[in-house]
This record gives C-alpha cells, sequence and structure tokens, in this order.
C-alpha cells in the first residue's frame, strides 16, 4: 500500500500467494471451491486483471485504498473468473456458495421427529420463488435407503 504521495500501489506477492493459497487449498473449515483443471488459468487471469486495475487507480483513490480493499478486489477478479471457467452448474454453485454442503456431503439430521440419521447429498440446484433464490438439495439416507430433499433459502 502506499504511504508515500509519489508512491504507487503495487500488487504485494505475499498478499498474492496468501489468497490464491487460502482459496486453492482445504483449510480447517473451508474447502476449495475451485476444481483443480480451473486453478492455473484463475491465478494468471486473476493476476493480471488485479494489476490492470491496480495501474488505473487514481492517484487520489490510491491514498484511500488499504489491504483489506486490495484483498477484496482480488477475491472479487478470483471468483468471477473461476464462474466463467467451471463447466457444470454444479460448480458455479460451489463457487457461489462456497460453505454450502456439497454433493457427496455426508449430513447427519438430529430431529427426533424425523429418524433420518446420517444421508448423503445426490443433487443441488438453485431455484427462485419470486425474489428469492433457494438451495434445493436431493439426500440419500444412508440408514434408511430413501431420497428426500430439502431447500434453503441463499444469502443474497
Amino acid at each position: 500500500m502506499a504511504t508515500d504521495e509519489n508512491v504507487k500501489i503495487e500488487a504485494d506477492t505475499n498478499m498474492l500467494e496468501a489468497s490464491f493459497n487460502f482459496w486453492f487449498t482445504d483449510n480447517e473449515h473451508i474447502r476449495s471451491p475451485f476444481p483443480d483443471y480451473t486453478k492455473e488459468d484463475i491465478l494468471q487471469q486473476s493476476t493480471a486483471r488485479f494489476n490492470r486495475w491496480i495501474e488505473n487507480i487514481s492517484d487520489k483513490a490510491q491514498k484511500e485504498i488499504n489491504d483489506e480493499i486490495l484483498v477484496e478486489k482480488l477475491e472479487e477478479f478470483i471468483f468471477e473468473i473461476g464462474l466463467s471457467l467451471v463447466k457444470t452448474e454444479d460448480e458455479k454453485i460451489t463457487i457461489q456458495y462456497p460453505f454450502l454442503p456439497r454433493v457427496s456431503d455426508i449430513i447427519t439430521i438430529k430431529d427426533e421427529s424425523k429418524p433420518i440419521g446420517e444421508s448423503k447429498v445426490t443433487e443441488r440446484e438453485i431455484i427462485k420463488k419470486g425474489d428469492e433464490s433457494f438451495l434445493k438439495i436431493k439426500l440419500l439416507s444412508l440408514e434408511l435407503n430413501e431420497t428426500w430433499e430439502t431447500e434453503f433459502e441463499l444469502p443474497k
């Protein structure tokens, strides 16, 4: 980040590496939403786009930009480019909502009125109801060997 009026903002290699490592590898509570086949292209394209964005920041705006803004902008590019590269609707859902259940995830239902137990996510789709979006998931109960489904509202 610039501290002197004559110094231009430059992409910090450590920040770039940390952002890519964070989103491209599985961590304790966060799994990478990006398929392996997209990662190299995302890295190259988002780095180039980020550098172009930095080059076009006005001198006045540079004084107001901090590291948090830089990271958010880089992540915006990573996710936009990732979305443009994936091949399936399910991969798009994973990138748009990286923290939600994915196909093949095992979910345990602890509702005594519905003794479903562990279930495996078999399908997902985004559905619209008026202005609201919902994730509809189909699951297979591993105990009952029965298929069931549920849906929940997606964050905006």
